[in-house]
Formats: structure tokens, C-alpha cells, sequence
């Protein structure tokens, strides 16, 4: 049997023995033989290939995947031989197949059109549209986002934005008011406020006015009259936001009567009915703008000011942009943290059928820190973005907690250890993992017609999350070929085992039902739906129309 270094194996193959096609010779394979292999080693490699190849247990692995190639091993599998077809294939990308010219009997670990779901256009663009194919609203569980690059899409973010900035004075104004006598006005830092700016409290009262037709508009109380959108009002909103700025960024002075104090509570209450993002939401109108179709967090920046989303937007169908489209979402203010520091969790789910749609849920994760104390006054990359290659180049803070991580990893069982201490014990099984596991086949079911169901294949992702104040989970984005490369102790161990389970899903569970699947829990699969069969035929009927014939009557004489 030939053996050839880890990575090198089968890279010289990934043309045609990827396609369904005999692997061509190579140099590793043609210096298969050693002087020193004796003849039993020989014999018992040979009785090795020789059953590998009548069970068909031969592979190819293209990428950094030694676990992979050691249990694939342990099976009884063969590296991919000379002049055989590989039965197993497992790549980085779905490109490296001709699927084409894959046979039934080949297993791949991807799907065609999952770029539906694992860009950040394509989970914006289909969850938006989830209500049509699956009974759950995708704002309970995925942040407003909205496609720069779609004229429509453009603008109503922007009214989103003024929405959230009419929402948001509210809420600074109610907080202040806690904090200072009701219609005293908090002085304004010197030099702030233009001349001409209107009063505080015409700033509140604008705000109010929005609000209120936001709320006639989302209760439906204007179904019966032509109302204008909220944000068509006589409102300068280019002087409004200016003001809001000022008032909430900048900490300018806000006079709050005791009416309007009342009119805030209610509105706010109100809203909160209809708005599953209110609370979230925070009062900074913070949103974050992603390159489409990018990874590892590259080119997040968080912003808060609209003219600087629109300058972005301007920007779009420059080269910078080819890659993919700017998407912007609504940043999460309200979060969870630990030690006054933001995390999220890298959570794996297995899809093994798209029709039965078939997922199976991973019972581990992992937590990943970032390296600075959360701020929503401060938007740099070390306190709002988790992805552990952006804070492997940042420096911890002085004086952070103890207990944080040095490297910026736990285990979920060490998120849940937190949790317990923190009096929240019963969160994580309760709150956390259902929702997850819910907006995951949410997602899913929302691409279900966009993707390949190719019976045989399978494929490994990696869902992102953050949990709001309340526990509850946030779907951030989907990641197809989730990095297996071990960063800290934790992920080393993790990465190995989800590997391993993942095998004995694809391969063992296929033979025997019965066996253990490991961490692998299957959370979800529908009945299948028939397919109608398709002979390739036109099918299409040809015809000429028929007319009545004509009669005429004669009248004898």
C-alpha cells in the first residue's frame, strides 16, 4: 500500500480522481517500495489494498486534516491508489469536485448553492424570506441586515436607521431623565450646538412624532388611510441626526418634560410589542458593515453615523467590492458578557440530506473572547470582533480579569461553570442551546430550494452566535468549512473530536443505525418530499387552432 507524507498525498490527484476518475500516477506512488519493507509487511499491505479496493474503501483528503486521514485509516480505508476511483473525498472546497462526473457510490463532504446560507448575502437576502417556507420570524434570532449594493435594500436601511435613532433618543432621554430632575436641561458641553439648532426638547418631540407613526404603521392602524412612511415626515433629518448626535455621542444636554417622559414610557412599551429587536437594539444605533462573502472577520468595521454606511455604499462596485457585496446589520448593544468582555460561541451542525433535510447538532462548542473590555463609546476591532484572527494581533488589556482566558478560549462546559456561578444555571440548556438549535434549521429551511440535495454527500458548518442580556441567542453568520486548525488546548481537543463524530455519523451510522453517533445529536428531519421524475423531454403541445365550419342554408324555390 502506498504511503505518502500527511497533505502531500493526494494533492497531485484533485483533477480527474476527484470527478469519478481513476487517480493518475505520481512520483509518491511510483516510489512506493522501500529495500527494507519485507516481504510479510508487503503481503499484509498488499491484503490491505486488495480489501479496500473490493469494499471500496479508498479516499482522498485535500487539505490539513490529519484526524481525518487516521480515522478514515483505522476503518480499513486506502489513501487513493493508483488507477482507482476514491469512494470517501473530503476537500476544503466544493470547487476541488467535478460533481459532474461523480458516481452515486462517491461521498463528499459538500453540497452545491450552500453560498445561500454561508455568505452574508445570501443568509441576509433568504432569511428575509424564511416566512414563506417555515412558521418563525427571523428577527427573534438573526439582526436586521440589509445589501448595500440593492437600491431598495439601501433605502430602507436608511429608514431603519432613523427609526432606531427616533427609538434610541427616547431612550437616552427616559435614562436621563432618572438621573436629573424632570425639565431640567443637563448642560451641554462648551462648543457643542450650532446656531439655529432647535431646542431639546423639539428634538424630543420629533422623535415622538416618528415613533408614533412607526407604531400606527407596524400595528397596522393605518391600513385604512394612505399614511406616508414614518421617516417622509416634514422632519429635517439630516438636521435631526446631527442633533442626535450631538445628544448621544456626544453628550449634549436633553430637556425632558414630565409629558413627554409619559409619552416615551408608553411609545416604548408599545413598540416593544411588535419590535422583537427593541431591547437589543441598545440606544447607540450601532451597526456593523461586512463584506459580503468574506471570512475571519475581515474588513468589520462598526459605525454609528449614517453618512458614513452611505459612503461605503457609494463604494460598491469598486474593485475592493468584487469579492462580494456589503451587507450592514444592526450591531448587537445589549449582549451578554463575561467579566465585562463581549464573547461569542462557534457552534457545529452536520447536514447530512437536504431532502429529508436531515441536520444533526453538535452537544460541544467553543467560547472565543475578545482581548479589550467591552465599550459601545469604543469601536475597535479588540472589543467588538471575536474571530480568533483578529485577536490573536491584539494585545490583552492591562488589568483584565483573571479569570478571562489568556489565550481567549473556554469550552461551552466552562461558559456553563460561569453561568452557574453567575445564579444563571438552568441558561444554557434552556435558553441558549434551544434557540440555537432553532435558528439553525430556521436558516437551513430558508435555502432548502437553493441547495444541490445530492444523496451521499454531506457537509460540516460552523454556526457563530452571541446571547443578548435575556440568554437569548443571535445568529450571526454560517461558515461552510469551519476551521479545524487548533488554536488553544481547547480548540486542539474539540476540533480532533468533532472529526471523529463526524465520521461515525457519515460512514458508521450509514451501515449500522444502531451505533453511537458521539457529540452528534440529530435535532432535525422532515419527511422527504417527491421529486417528479424528468425524462428530459419537451415537454410542450403543439397545435393549430379549429374553427366552426360554416353552414349555409339553402331555401328551396
Amino acid at each position: 500500500m502506498c504511503r505518502t507524507p500527511h497533505g502531500a498525498e493526494d494533492m497531485g490527484s484533485a483533477g480527474g480522481a476527484l470527478a469519478g476518475q481513476a487517480a493518475p500516477a505520481t512520483a509518491s506512488h511510483r516510489g512506493c517500495h522501500h529495500p527494507s519493507l519485507d516481504l510479510v509487511q508487503f503481503k499484509r499491505a498488499r491484503l490491505r489494498v486488495e480489501r479496500a479496493i473490493k469494499e471500496k474503501k479508498i479516499f482522498t483528503v485535500l487539505g490539513p486534516y490529519p484526524v481525518i486521514r487516521s480515522q478514515l485509516r483505522a476503518r480499513g480505508w486506502s489513501c487513493l491508489l493508483r488507477d482507482q476511483m476514491p469512494y470517501f473525498i473530503w476537500t476544503t472546497r466544493c470547487s476541488a469536485v467535478n460533481r459532474r462526473l461523480l458516481q452515486r457510490d462517491q461521498v463528499v463532504n459538500h453540497y452545491s448553492g450552500v453560498a445561500s446560507f454561508t455568505t452574508k448575502e445570501g443568509l441576509c437576502v433568504n432569511l428575509r424570506n424564511l416566512t414563506w417556507f417555515y412558521e418563525a420570524d427571523p428577527d427573534t434570532f438573526f439582526p436586521r441586515c440589509y445589501r448595500l449594493g440593492a437600491v431598495d435594500e439601501r433605502k430602507a436601511f436608511i429608514e431603519d436607521f432613523r427609526l432606531t435613532a427616533a427609538r434610541s433618543l427616547l431612550k437616552v432621554a427616559l435614562e436621563r431623565a432618572g438621573d436629573a430632575p424632570v425639565g431640567t436641561e443637563q448642560p451641554p458641553k462648551s462648543g457643542e450646538g450650532p446656531a439655529g439648532s432647535p431646542q431639546p426638547s423639539q428634538l424630543v418631540e420629533e422623535a415622538l412624532q416618528v415613533c408614533r407613526q412607526h407604531l400606527d404603521s407596524v400595528g397596522h392602524q393605518d391600513i385604512d388611510r394612505d399614511a406616508p412612511s414614518p421617516c417622509t415626515t416634514a422632519i429635517n433629518w439630516d438636521r435631526f441626526l446631527q442633533d442626535y448626535y450631538r445628544v448621544v455621542h456626544e453628550g449634549a444636554g436633553l430637556v425632558l418634560s414630565v409629558a413627554q417622559q409619559d409619552q416615551c414610557q408608553a411609545l416604548l412599551q408599545l413598540l416593544a410589542g411588535h419590535l422583537p429587536q427593541l431591547a437589543m437594539e441598545g440606544n447607540h444605533n450601532v451597526w456593523i458593515l461586512k463584506p459580503g462573502a468574506k471570512s475571519r472577520g475581515r474588513g468589520i468595521v462598526c459605525v454609528v453615523r449614517l453618512e458614513q454606511v452611505l459612503q461605503l455604499a457609494r463604494g460598491c462596485t469598486s474593485f475592493s467590492a468584487r469579492e462580494g457585496e456589503w451587507v450592514v446589520q444592526k450591531y448587537v448593544e445589549r449582549l451578554l458578557l463575561i467579566f465585562g468582555t463581549k464573547f461569542d460561541i462557534r457552534q457545529w451542525f452536520l447536514v447530512t440530506d437536504w431532502n429529508p433535510l436531515t441536520v444533526w447538532f453538535y452537544r460541544e462548542s467553543y467560547v472565543r473572547f475578545c482581548s479589550q473590555p467591552f465599550s459601545l463609546s469604543r469601536l475597535d476591532p479588540a472589543r467588538h470582533l471575536c474571530n480568533v484572527s483578529i485577536q490573536k494581533r491584539c494585545r490583552p488589556a492591562r488589568g483584565r480579569h483573571p479569570q478571562l482566558p489568556p489565550d481567549q478560549i473556554w469550552s461551552c462546559r466552562q461558559l456553563q461553570a460561569y453561568l452557574a456561578q453567575a445564579g444563571r444555571a438552568g441558561a444554557w440548556q434552556q435558553v441558549m442551546v434551544p434557540g440555537m438549535k432553532a435558528a439553525v434549521v430556521a436558516a437551513l429551511r430558508s435555502a432548502q430550494d437553493l441547495v444541490g440535495s445530492r444523496k451521499g454527500s454531506f457537509e460540516l458548518f460552523g454556526a457563530d452566535f452571541v446571547f443578548g442580556e435575556d440568554c437569548q441567542p443571535w445568529l450571526l453568520e454560517i461558515n461552510a468549512s469551519p476551521t479545524m486548525a487548533p488554536s488553544s488546548a481547547v480548540t486542539s481537543r474539540l476540533c480532533a473530536r468533532v472529526q471523529r463524530d463526524t465520521l461515525r455519523v457519515v460512514i458508521d451510522h450509514r451501515d449500522n443505525p444502531a451505533c453511537p453517533t458521539g457529540a452528534f445529536e440529530l435535532i432535525y428531519k422532515e419527511a422527504a418530499v417527491p421529486v417528479p421524475m424528468h425524462s428530459g423531454l419537451k415537454l410542450m403541445v403543439e397545435g393549430c387552432s379549429m374553427r366552426k365550419p360554416l353552414v349555409v342554408l339553402v331555401t328551396p324555390l
